[in-house]
């Protein structure tokens, strides 16, 4: 589907909920992570005068570590549609995922490549859900040990901050990995407006979500771009 037909017209993709959500994750995942960074290592002990002394960088840490947990709680409790959709799209796998993949990675690496009709998340984004998900609950598991040592023996604490370490560094190459794809990459960069209103372009929503796309349509929500191209091209003739 062109963009040339209307390239200004948007479509609501994520509830106002999710938006939320997604803001909050990310701020209090980057928070946690430069918090963190002069606990581990004396290299960036420059940064405890920025953050207050290392008190109050402790402090900042489990301040945003709340933060961390209270997505999820959002999404649900404001847009339980939504969160339940998600759900289900990632329990769902049929044949167009894996066409997803192997289309996908001729893409990233310069080969021709064709869309594959994708449901409301596409493979990609399912398998980044998946791997989200296992490390937030390493992250969080392990963090308790951390927070409230006196509660649990010292092998478990010990572990905590192993598997703490893990489960960070795991989260992080994953969120470079997706703000790349989702931010950098130009086939999905105009979706970037997706996690920030909400909102993304018509024709790239068609373009990448097609079987979703057509069941909006259907159901009146959205454009059909088909129709519109159609009438573009009787105008032109």
């Amino acid at each position: 589907m062109s963009k040339k037909i209307r390239p200004d017209l948007k479509v609501r993709r994520f509830s106002k909920a999710f938006v939320w959500a997604h803001g909050i994750n990310a701020i209090s995942f980057f928070a946690l992570y430069i918090t963190a960074l002069p606990m581990y290592t004396d290299f960036f002990n420059w940064l405890y005068p920025v953050l207050g002394g290392p008190a109050n960088a402790r402090l900042l840490h489990r301040i945003f570590a709340v933060a961390f947990v209270t997505p999820t709680f959002i999404w649900l409790i404001f847009d339980p549609k939504g969160f339940k959709l998600w759900l289900k799209e990632l329990v769902t796998w049929k044949k167009r995922d894996v066409d997803f993949f192997k289309e996908t990675g001729k893409e990233l690496f310069g080969f021709k490549f064709k869309p594959v009709r994708q449901s409301f998340f596409n493979a990609g984004e399912k398998i980044n859900s998946w791997i989200q998900i296992f490390t937030a609950f390493l992250i969080i598991g392990s963090g308790f040990p951390m927070w409230f040592p006196d509660l649990f023996p010292r092998a478990v604490v010990q572990w905590g901050y192993f598997l703490h370490n893990v489960g960070f560094g795991l989260a992080i190459a994953v969120v470079v990995g997706h703000i790349y794809l989702s931010v950098v990459h130009k086939h999905s960069a105009p979706g970037f407006t997706g996690v920030i209103t909400g909102k993304v372009p018509a024709w790239w929503a068609k373009g990448h979500y097609a079987d979703w796309y057509d069941e909006e349509v259907k159901k009146g929500n959205f454009p059909d771009l088909d129709k519109l191209d159609k009438k573009k091209k009787h105008k032109g003739a």
